[in-house]
């Protein structure tokens, strides 16, 4: 592609005792004859830690180098400050994380890059899974995949699949396994790699997964190395436990549409697998919090068949009073155990879902959180599930691990009923309650977790330890939990002799691998621990899971890779960073542009658009230009544009959140004079107005002036000023003939640019652009030409053909149930100033927005700015 010819690219997995070692390598060469840049992309599991990263050029090795992250980041500050960006990029998908690096090389030249992570594989449904994304967008002479597993308990089944893997590839998966170890490999020839007979496309482009299971003939296995030891649980053959299930349900007006169909469509799936023996019931909350039942009742046929036809009219109405929802499933089940309503053997579990943020009633998160805390008391487990991308999603995964439960993102996608779905079976069939993993005291120290509120059948628990003395090779450990009809309690011991005869074959083991999952192990837990931890303490878990992550070199949220590069041909340094599920990326961003440097974060990006996001911030959506509307879609890694084709003169309401009291409105200007040939006439806004109503403010931006109005007080300010401004609920920043930032209250952030034009240009004249952040601290109830945007928007494209410009095709979106005809195209993106525009793809929707937006155009149109 382009005259780079990667002709090597091999996946090499190692599994020991559920502990993954892949190595990536990929070998390129520069075919053309002047020098060119070559990229390296590769997306890994969220659940995995780089562990080692180099290139090498022409024999020459550049490594890179595992700091922590305020160190790398003054080297990356400081490369910044020359001038330079970078050029190494962290993005985040759904289950997985792109790693991507280019570098430039000489005519001729070859590269060879080499990626190492690690990662402790889990397991959910009876096996261990081990996940490989596979892109490598040409045709390889040398494409290979190899999977060693050595398991000391020995294999009991072993499979390998892949989403690209066609029925002729089916038989180049080579797959063998006997007692303690299991193969897998990888390699179809070039002819193989093809879409069709002659063509040069990969069809390579999918996951390949593998999965297996180990055997159990004890309920546990104990495993002794080097000083260190690791103890997976998980029995089998277990009487199931009844469970009591309250389901929280966010009914907000945002939920309307394909949300609560959705939630309805997984609700009566579950329905359909509740067992007779448990007890349940739901809660739904918008303005006001509703009940099915006054109490938890037992599953019987009768009662789940009124469950449904109760879930077939869930309907959504009002906002979001989250805080009356979970309080109430709370009492409702602490009523349950204390009225002995439940069977006294029975593991309870509250599950919330929700899609924005509580407004109504208690509506401040460190207040809920103290709430929730108290009246669970480490009772029962809270799984809270955030939909789509509204929602706060580190407030709902601190709440849920300080009540021993999980969050999980459900993506707003065709399939987010089956992830709902999913998330319920995992939970659903408890085997154990209060499980205890007792060692001896005196001898270990550094212990992970052990003690567990719920087992699930099919899963693992896994502990790690540090011994005292280093020399000792035995171990005795007691076990409790409590099961659906007795107590479960044994004894069990190891000692390393044994565990040294279990791994005879040492090929297949990389030595330290016990020392590096209790790492592992131990990080993970502390990164945990860390979210719902505050002062003293959260600083001494930072603390800590800083040191083993640059002791064992894993790249976490604590640490940075630095990437050294050879400095001809304009190469700078790059720096990697490990993503943070849930840390909304608009704000990151606002933060660092406030820094005034950008730093490698998570970006929702499409592959093609990589290199916008290099060093700049993405912003949701924005009107610029001819009204040109750019609503980006994240979970889509797209976006939607759409013009508004109206008279100068005419002002429109881009934003209006009732809740908040911020409005937004633009008025349009045409070209000095009318260009007779054209059909349609061009219009830009002239003059945004930016209102508050709570707070009585209102803010006018033209190309020439910007009048701040408090009350009856008015301040002005033309686009030569450089200002900051803060007042009570208002900061405003004006950076000289550039743009302005503001934000008001704890609403949302607005970016406008100023677009000048030579003055004396026959036609044209100055306008404005308007971005905004943070929308997502606007209200569910924000509507407007771009506010409807801000909650998630989900469409389909399908039959993609020619459209009357054959750089543009033409498809079919699927959106709001309409079917619309759209055309792949360009807009312009001015972020980074009025000099600097951008072109973005996106689908683009004609006749005003027709079938995209709420209504029709001239819905919006308002008589004045205010």
């Amino acid at each position: 592609v382009n005259g780079i010819e990667i002709y090597s690219m091999k996946i090499d997995s190692k599994v020991t005792s559920r502990f993954a070692r892949n190595v990536i390598t990929s070998q390129a060469v520069n075919r053309g004859n002047v020098h060119k840049e070559v990229f390296f992309d590769v997306e890994l599991p969220k659940t995995a830690f780089i562990t080692n990263f180099s290139m090498t050029i022409d024999g020459v090795t550049y490594p890179g180098t595992i700091k922590e992250k305020e160190v790398a980041k003054k080297q990356y500050e400081k490369a910044v400050s020359k001038g330079q960006t970078a050029g190494l990029v962290k993005a985040s998908g759904r289950k997985t994380e792109k790693f991507s690096v280019s570098v430039n090389i000489e005519a001729a030249s070859k590269v060879t890059f080499e990626l190492t992570y690690e990662e402790l594989l889990k397991r959910q449904f009876g096996k261990y899974e081990m996940f490989i994304k596979v892109k490598p967008k040409q045709l390889v002479k040398d494409f290979e995949i190899e999977v060693n597993i050595f398991e000391p308990q020995g294999i009991t089944e072993l499979e390998a699949e892949g989403t690209f893997i066609t029925n002729d590839l089916q038989n180049i998966i080579k797959k063998t396994f006997s007692d303690k170890k299991g193969h897998i490999s990888f390699k179809p020839t070039l002819d193989q790699q093809r879409t069709c007979a002659n063509c040069s496309q990969s069809v390579l482009d999918g996951d390949f997964t593998v999965r297996y299971d180990v055997k159990r003939t004890t309920p546990d296995n104990l495993q002794i190395v080097n000083g260190y030891f690791v103890h997976f649980f998980a029995p089998t053959n277990l009487p199931k436990l009844p469970k009591n299930v309250i389901f929280v349900i966010d009914i907000s007006g945002s939920m309307s549409g394909r949300g609560i169909e959705q939630t309805r469509e997984a609700l009566l799936k579950i329905l359909d697998d509740i067992k007779e023996d448990d007890f349940f019931n739901f809660i739904l909350f918008g303005s006001e919090v509703h009940t099915w039942k006054e109490t938890l009742i037992k599953a019987t046929p009768e009662n789940l068949d009124e469950a449904k036809k109760f879930v077939r009219g869930i309907d959504t109405k009002g906002m979001t009073n989250l805080y009356g929802g979970i309080m109430r499933g709370i009492d409702m089940l602490n009523a349950a155990h204390e009225g002995n309503l439940v069977p006294k053997r029975s593991a309870s579990i509250i599950i919330m879902l929700t899609d924005g943020q509580p407004n109504v009633g208690i509506s401040n998160i460190q207040d809920i959180q103290v709430h929730v805390k108290k009246a669970m008391e480490g009772k029962f487990p809270l799984y809270n599930l955030g939909f789509g991308y509204g929602v706060d999603y580190s407030f709902l995964e601190k709440m849920a691990l300080e009540n021993k439960g999980l969050a999980r993102r459900i993506y707003p996608d065709s399939d987010a009923a089956l992830q709902l779905q999913g998330f319920y079976d995992e939970v659903s069939n408890p085997m154990l309650t209060d499980v205890e993993l007792n060692y001896p005291e005196n001898e270990i120290s550094d212990l992970t977790k052990n003690s567990f509120k719920h087992f699930y059948d099919g899963s693992e628990i896994v502990v790690a330890g540090r011994f005292v003395d280093n020399n000792q090779n035995s171990l005795t450990v007691d076990v409790r939990g409590e099961g659906a009809n007795d107590a479960l309690s044994y004894t069990t011991q190891q000692d390393a002799e044994q565990t040294a005869k279990a791994f005879q074959e040492q090929e297949y083991i990389f030595g330290d691998y016990i020392e590096r999952l209790w790492a592992y192990l131990t990080i993970e837990q502390l990164l945990e621990k860390r979210i719902a931890a505050t002062g003293e303490e959260k600083e001494n878990f930072t603390a800590e899971a800083l040191d083993l992550s640059l002791k064992y070199k894993f790249v976490t949220p604590l640490t940075s890779m630095v990437v050294t590069k050879p400095e001809d041909y304009g190469n700078q340094d790059g720096i990697a960073n490990k993503p943070i599920e849930g840390i909304d990326i608009f704000t990151i961003f606002l933060y660092l542009r406030s820094q005034f440097f950008f730093f490698f974060c998570l970006v929702a990006a499409a592959p093609q658009l990589s290199y916008l996001y290099r060093a700049h911030p993405t912003w949701y959506t924005s009107v610029d230009g001819d009204p040109h509307f750019i609503i980006s879609v994240p979970q889509k890694e797209d976006a939607i544009c759409f013009n508004i084709n109206e008279n100068p003169g005419a002002v429109l309401n881009l934003i209006n959140d009732p809740v908040t009291g911020i409005t937004v409105n633009g008025e349009l200007i045409g070209d000095k004079r009318a260009n007779s040939g054209a059909k349609i006439q061009n219009t830009y806004f002239g003059k945004l107005g930016i209102a508050n109503k709570h707070l009585h403010l209102k803010l006018t931006v033209t190309p020439e002036k910007i009048t701040i109005q408090n009350g009856n007080e008015k301040t002005g300010f033309t686009w030569l000023d450089s200002v900051t401004l803060q007042q009570e609920g208002l900061t405003l920043t004006i950076n000289r003939k550039k743009n302005l930032v503001l934000s008001m209250g704890s609403g949302a952030s607005f970016v406008i640019v100023l677009h000048q034009v030579w003055k004396k240009h026959p036609l044209h004249q100055d306008f404005l652009g308007l971005y905004i952040l943070e929308s997502d601290k606007l209200s569910e109830q924000t509507h407007g030409l771009l506010g409807q945007f801000f909650h998630p928007i989900d469409f389909t494209i399908l039959e993609i053909h020619p459209g009357s410009d054959p750089k543009k095709p033409d498809a079919t979106m699927i959106v709001k149930n309409n079917e619309l005809t759209v055309t792949r195209g360009w807009q312009k993106d001015y972020r980074r100033g009025p000099k600097h525009g951008i072109d973005v793809p996106c689908w683009f929707v004609h006749n005003n927005g027709a079938g995209l937006i709420d209504g029709v155009h001239t819905d919006y149109i308002v008589s004045s700015l205010f």
